[in-house]
């Protein structure tokens, strides 16, 4: 799955969400393709991050949704931040960009 096209702002927060590495698998969220969708509205000072996990039963949910949410705020410290869980469709391996093809590759 690839994000929509996204704004100049949406990259941004895309490319901040690139310092969040899922622990069991070593390799930022935006990379493994969990991250679904961005919404960065700079007028209502709101982003909205839409994700899944490799799995529902992922042990590090929490951990990671916690470290998005931390480099997020670190960096847009006057916005809100939500980041919210989807799990349609299902994540799989081919979701990840190039360079998480060659992580997968490598390990």
């Amino acid at each position: 799955m690839t994000l929509t096209i996204l704004s100049e702002d949406e990259k941004e927060v895309l490319n901040v969400l690139k310092d969040v590495i899922d622990p069991e698998i070593e390799l930022n969220i935006v990379d493994l393709g969990l991250v679904y969708g961005i919404q960065r509205n700079s007028k209502t000072k709101g982003i909205i991050v839409s994700m899944t996990l490799t799995s529902i039963g992922c042990p590090m949910g929490d951990v990671i949704m916690d470290d998005a949410k931390s480099v997020l705020f670190n960096h847009f410290p006057d916005y809100k931040i939500t980041v919210q869980f989807v799990w349609t469709p299902k994540w799989t391996p081919e979701m990840a960009t190039e360079e998480g093809q060659l992580h997968f590759e490598t390990h």
